[in-house]
């Protein structure tokens, strides 16, 4: 992708990283094809990376406009996207990495989730600004005011109407005489 902000974790020594992030049209027209979007209007977001343990920690929150396809009426709208980005990152080989050694995991919900291993020393920022936006669009969108009208066959189409038609005496046929 074009839009990216690395970040190496050496430069975590010198304190805290704050970065205000905001693409550019084309790389706004980009991220929205990744995500199957109309449009991506506006999309800004604002993160600090901090030195967590031997990894790093981003927190911060992003607030886009998208602009989708209605699932009822398939008109394109536009919707406001905001959420809160908090995620760890460690390097790989790291003790407070998850392991991917094929030992049992203890899911706690209650519990942060694990860091995400880097490949390198180089945090990719902006991919994980991405990745929390797609997480927060709907993925069922529907235009305010759109409503979903539904009317019920009216004749029974099921299999079974035909053997009601043969012992409803409304509707059965004459028996012939003998």
């Amino acid at each position: 992708m074009s839009w990216d902000r690395p970040v190496k974790l050496h430069e975590l020594a010198r304190g805290p990283v704050p970065l205000d992030l905001e693409p550019d049209a084309a790389q706004r027209a980009e991220i929205a094809r990744r995500l199957k979007l109309e449009s991506l209007p506006s999309f800004k977001a604002r993160v600090i990376v901090k030195p967590w343990l031997d990894g790093a920690e981003i927190t911060g929150r992003l607030d886009a406009v998208v602009e989708q396809i209605c699932g009822v009426s398939l008109e394109a709208f536009e919707a406001e996207v905001s959420g809160d980005i908090d995620l760890r990152v460690a390097p790989a080989g790291s003790p407070h990495a998850s392991s991917s050694d094929g030992s049992e995991l203890e899911l706690d919900p209650d519990a942060p989730d694990a860091p995400d291993i880097l490949d390198g020393d180089t945090i990719d920022v902006t991919a994980y600004v991405v990745e929390h936006l797609a997480l927060e669009i709907d993925p069922f969108p529907r235009k305010p005011g759109a409503v979903f009208e539904y009317e019920a066959p009216k004749e029974e189409t099921s299999p079974f109407a035909a053997l009601k038609a043969l012992t409803d005496p409304k509707t059965r046929p004459p028996e012939e005489p003998s």
